[in-house]
């Protein structure tokens, strides 16, 4: 349980997803010594509901809001390898690349990878929600199974667009 729960908040981006995972045990154990059986659901189902509001509160705390996206783990781009632009035209033109290259990679991609994940990044907040729950339904799919898809392909694509910036220059 322990590896799935550090799995899930490596998935979140989390910067110490081995203690979340440590927090998470520890909260669910205290239940189990306060009450002595979780009878209401199973075990498995109760971690990662407590693993949910671990990460929430992860989210609150200061330091979190305060990190660099250098700082992340994964980071695809780091600082020391970006040019600070010099003038808003060479930061239109980087981001024209890049756009550049996605495009060329999701022509690259099955189209129904590439239809999936731009329906999953379509919309905002909660209508985006909504566009998740009808997708993964259309699918045949659970909401975590479709995360996981979505998030196979945009790794995918993340290391086609690394790849086509990389040789461009």
């Amino acid at each position: 349980m322990h590896r799935r729960l550090v799995s899930y908040f490596s998935r979140k981006n989390c910067l110490s997803p081995d203690d979340l995972a440590d927090e998470t045990l520890t909260r669910v154990l205290r239940r189990l010594k306060e009450d002595g059986a979780i009878a209401d659901m199973p075990a498995a189902r109760y971690c990662y509901i407590t693993a949910r509001f671990v990460f929430l509160e992860y989210l609150r705390r200061a330091e979190y809001r305060q990190i660099s996206l250098d700082a992340l783990p994964g980071s695809r781009y780091p600082a020391s390898s970006l040019a600070a632009p010099s003038e808003p035209d060479a930061e239109f033109k980087t981001r024209a690349k890049r756009l550049d290259c996605l495009e060329h990679c999701l022509l690259k991609l099955n189209p129904d990878h590439r239809e999936l994940i731009s329906e999953y990044y379509h919309g905002e907040r909660q209508a985006k929600i909504e566009r998740r729950r009808e997708l993964a339904a259309r699918l045949g799919l659970t909401m975590n199974a479709l995360t996981i898809r979505a998030c196979r392909i945009r790794e995918k694509l993340e290391a086609c667009v690394k790849t086509a910036l990389g040789a461009e220059g």
